[in-house]
């Protein structure tokens, strides 16, 4: 987690040699449960290689709500922060290489950072920046069709048609398998006719 921070603000390096050893190195293989829904998280968690998914449980079917990548980092954000239950289950979808910051040195952490100038608005900036994304994937979900989504994956997110299972993919995008193999025929049918 420190590592995705230091590479874009220098004035943070000063905290390295304290927390730096209090994260954990973690391998994991593909699909091991990193947080389980209802459980509380415990663990910041930053991805140096591999992938993960975040998902929950409805009615016995799994439904994807995000996928992560190398470089990002992540929790069950409500669970994290207040200590509740989460909402959702975190799991590798491949074999993963983490760096897993407990909630206790997290907090401590920010306690230590709240004395950076400019690092409250430099947290505020960076949560804009996600409940924008958030929002624009909610608004989407509702607005646009399963083969659009499918299209602006495709272009703008090619990396997880390349890299994510199929099955987890339609469930990202609400359709079943057989659904995601009909949109796929009908867009490569389209790109055909060029």
């Amino acid at each position: 987690m420190l590592f995705q921070f230091l590479a874009k603000y220098p004035a943070l390096h000063s905290y390295l040699d304290k927390y730096l050893p209090l994260q954990e190195r973690l391998e994991v293989p593909a699909k091991a449960c990193l947080l389980e829904e209802g459980k509380k998280s415990q663990h910041y968690i930053y991805i140096e290689k591999g992938c993960l998914r975040a998902y929950f449980d409805k009615d016995g079917e799994d439904k994807t709500a995000q996928f992560f990548f190398e470089g990002d980092g992540l929790a069950s954000f409500d669970s994290f922060i207040n200590h509740v239950p989460s909402p959702f289950t975190i799991e590798s979808i491949e074999p993963c290489l983490l760096q897993l910051l407990h909630r206790e040195h997290f907090m401590q952490l920010l306690s230590d950072l709240d004395k950076e100038p400019h690092f409250l608005l430099t947290i505020l900036q960076l949560t804009a920046k996600r409940q924008l994304h958030y929002l624009n994937e909610f608004v989407s979900v509702l607005k646009d069709s399963p083969e659009e989504r499918y299209q602006y994956l495709l272009k703008e997110k090619p990396h997880i048609i390349q890299r994510i299972p199929q099955h987890y993919i339609a469930s990202y995008l609400g359709v079943s398998t057989v659904h995601l193999s009909r949109i796929k025929r009908k867009l490569a049918k389209g790109q055909a006719h060029f």
